[in-house]
Order: structure tokens, then sequence, then C-alpha cells
């Protein structure tokens, strides 16, 4: 809903048990223009009324709407298959499983990213090889990544940043050359595409998430997972549910309880027999409960309805903020090369600190206190966490990923519910903190 000043608590819930995952909110007096929304789509009768239908149905989860919402996604995204799970998190988690990364093996991974790109591979035993970024996409460079590749790595991840594809020829490229597997982390690039082709369709498996702020969102939480890999079909499903093998038993297989040998089944009606499914490791590895309910999958199938229509909003709203932003020394707006088709999930503006004559840091103090414009910071360099550092990783690796984060960046409130009015009060409270800073470092 427009509103010129309201309240920070209205507009984000108030703290939260989810933090960062689900609201920036403070308590420090602040009146917003402009607040950071977590909910990064549009609801409407289609979401209700098809969550109600769904919970009469008899069965819960990964029922016959996961199964729609599976198919609409691969055709939407051009991909022979397409599973849904209950988060990004887990879909790489088992895309790393399905790559087979373990202990000793490498893993080429971007810095800017959200940490759990990296936790998938270490969950695993694997090791995250961090590869500098593009200063311009923000995205992984492919140059920095043939200079990362030794006798022990066996992926390559990268992560579409704020809805901007990877370079991925030249990722591709390196791939092919060295016999690598390619993971693209989709979480922000739902419906993004790159010299014609959709994310998640061009590396050996795609991730995406359903999160609250993301371009659909499935209730707050969801993910898929992509492949034109038929072999991997198996494994993907066993790995997302339990080791659960649908048909009991190994060819030839017995079993025996107390003296008695019991035979495999024989007749496909006997579901019962001798139980109604077997837990079988895939390829070393043991599967998990990553499964999505029904509820979800009925939601997801209308937010593909409206995908198009939600990209069409957030590319308007993004070029409108470029627009706005010409002119301002010091300030540098989204790169959208050609032939990429950038979905914006979100908004980075950059400063020159040279330019501007004052710090990344105070311009964003400015725009918040002053102008009522809250914005945050995507990503820390993941090696600069805490435990990554007790690990022993170099914090001076990835210099332009680094200078990136503490030193440029910021993002804007982006979501397609956004007024032509909020675009307005954002650009103008950019201008006005830019000025401001100009102002008072020169009176300095």
């Amino acid at each position: 809903m427009p509103i010129d000043t309201v309240d920070k608590e209205h507009f984000t819930g108030g703290k939260t048990e989810g933090g960062i995952t689900s609201s920036y909110a403070t308590d420090d007096g602040v009146k917003l223009k402009v607040a950071y929304s977590f909910m990064g789509s549009i609801y409407d009768d289609a979401e209700r009324n098809a969550a109600i239908a769904a919970m009469g149905q008899d069965t819960l989860t990964m029922g016959p709407k996961t199964q729609e919402f599976q198919n609409k996604f691969a055709k939407i995204h051009n991909v022979k298959h397409a599973f849904a799970c209950s988060n990004c998190t887990t879909a790489m988690h088992v895309g790393t499983q399905i790559f087979d990364i373990g202990p000793g093996d490498e893993v080429i991974v971007t810095p800017n990213t959200f940490v759990a790109t990296s936790l998938a591979i270490l969950k695993e035993g694997g090791t995250p090889v961090f590869a500098d970024i593009d200063p311009r996409t923000f995205n992984i460079d492919p140059a920095e990544v043939a200079k990362k590749v030794t006798n022990k790595t066996k992926a390559i991840y990268v992560v579409h940043y704020a809805g901007l594809m990877v370079d991925m020829d030249p990722i591709m490229e390196i791939a092919r050359k060295y016999g690598l597997k390619v993971l693209e982390d989709c979480a922000h690039a739902t419906g993004a595409s790159y010299k014609g082709r959709m994310a998640g369709s061009i590396g050996d498996i795609g991730a995406f998430s359903f999160h609250s702020l993301k371009n659909i969102t499935t209730c707050g939480e969801g993910g898929m997972i992509t492949t034109n890999h038929d072999e991997y079909c198996h494994g993907i499903q066993n790995l997302r549910c339990m080791s659960n093998n649908h048909s009991w038993g190994e060819q030839g297989s017995e079993w025996s309880f107390g003296d008695k040998i019991h035979c495999k089944k024989t007749s496909p009606l006997e579901y019962w027999m001798p139980a109604h499914f077997d837990v079988i490791p895939h390829n070393g590895h043991w599967g998990s409960n990553y499964r999505m309910n029904e509820i979800q999958a009925a939601v997801g199938c209308c937010q593909l309805d409206k995908l198009e229509m939600l990209t069409a909003k957030r590319r308007e709203i993004g070029h409108k903020i470029t627009a706005g932003l010409q002119g301002i020394a010091g300030v540098e707006t989204v790169y959208e090369p050609e032939g990429y088709n950038h979905v914006f999930h979100l908004y980075t503006v950059c400063v020159d600190e040279k330019v501007l004559g004052g710090s990344r840091d105070e311009f964003m103090r400015i725009l918040y206190e002053e102008e009522g414009i809250q914005t945050i910071l995507h990503y820390q360099p993941t090696f600069h966490f805490t435990g990554l550092r007790r690990m022993g990783y170099d914090p001076n690796q990835c210099p332009i990923a680094s200078e990136f984060f503490y030193k440029r960046e910021m993002n804007l409130p982006m979501h397609p519910r956004l007024t032509d009015e909020e675009i307005n009060m954002m650009v103008e409270g950019i201008r006005n903190t830019s000025a401001k800073i100009r102002k008072r470092h020169c009176k300095a």
C-alpha cells in the first residue's frame, strides 16, 4: 500500500526469531518512507484458493500438486526434469551428493553469495575454493575460475547474483576442458535467461529458491532441482526423500525374520509385502527429508502463472530506478549486458567513495536516518565468516568481492508491489544523500 511515511514495524512485522531471513526491523525509532520488504511476490485469491483446495486432498505432501508444479517449472525453464524440495539449500545439498563431492574434492565457488552455497559443499566434506567476481556484474569471473582449477577440482558452483545470470559459455568451456560438473545456484534467478537459455538449464544441475524474499515464493520456503541428465533422476528422488526406494529390495533378494526366510515381492498388487519401501543409500550418500508439501506446490503453480507478469514488473521498476539515478556523481546503477534477461531479484546500487567524497557506510546512514530509505547488504565474502576463518581461509583473497561488500554496494527495496511514488522517493532520497555528502565534505 502506498504510504508516505510508515512505522517500520508495520511494514516488516517487527523483530522475529527468523532474524535476517524474515526481517530487518529495529527499535531505533526511524520512520521509513520505503522499508525493505521481506515479501518478494504478489499473492491474491488465486494463491489463497489454491492453498485451501490443497488442504482438502487426501495427501498433503509430494502429491499431484507437487507433480504439476514440477512439470510447469520444467517447461518454463526448458529443462527435462524438475524436482520440488524444501528450499534451495537442500537442493544444492542433493546436487552435491549427486556429484559425489567428498573429502579431498575441491569445488570452485563465488564468495559473493549466501553462505548456503558453500555449506552444501562443506557438509559433504568438500573444500570450497573461492574465485573473485566481475566488478560490473558482481558474478563469479570465468577468468578467475580458470586460475583456480587443480587436479583436485571436481565441480564449479556459480551463483546468478541479483537475477543476472553468470557468463555461462566460458564456465561450461572450462568444465568441458577439465571434466568438471557445474551447479547453477539460481536462488535469485527464477525466469532469468542468458543468450536465450534459461537459468538452471545450462549446468548439470540447477537449484532454485522460493523463500519469502524471492521472485516467486511458496508460502515462505521452497526449492527446486533441475537437470537435463536422465541418469540423475533416480538419485535425486532417492536423496530428497530418505533414501526411499519404492520397489522394495534388490533383484533376487531375500530377508529373514526369526527362522523364516522371506522371498522378494513377486506381485505388484501385493504392495505390503514385505514392506512398502526400502532404504538404500545412493552412491554412498544417505538421503534426507527434503520434500515439499502440497499447499506450497499449489501456491507455486499459481506463482508460475504470474511469473511473466512478476518479472515484467521487476524489470520495469529496475529500469525506472536506473533512469532516475543517471548523472549522480559517485553513484553506479545496475549493469545489464546485451543478451541477458535480468530479473531484478535485487537492485544493487554501488558508490565510488573517491568520486562521492564520503564512504558507503555514511551514504547508507544518511539515506536511512534522514531520507527514510532502508537498504541492506549482500553478501559478506563467505571466507570471512568465523567458521571458515578458523579453517584457515586467507581473508585477503578475492579483493574485488571484499571491496564490493565493504566499500561499494547496497541493495534498495525491490519487489513487484513498489509504486511509482515509492520509486520516486528512493531516487530522490539517493540524490539528496549524495548532495548532502558533497556539501558536508566540502565544508570540512
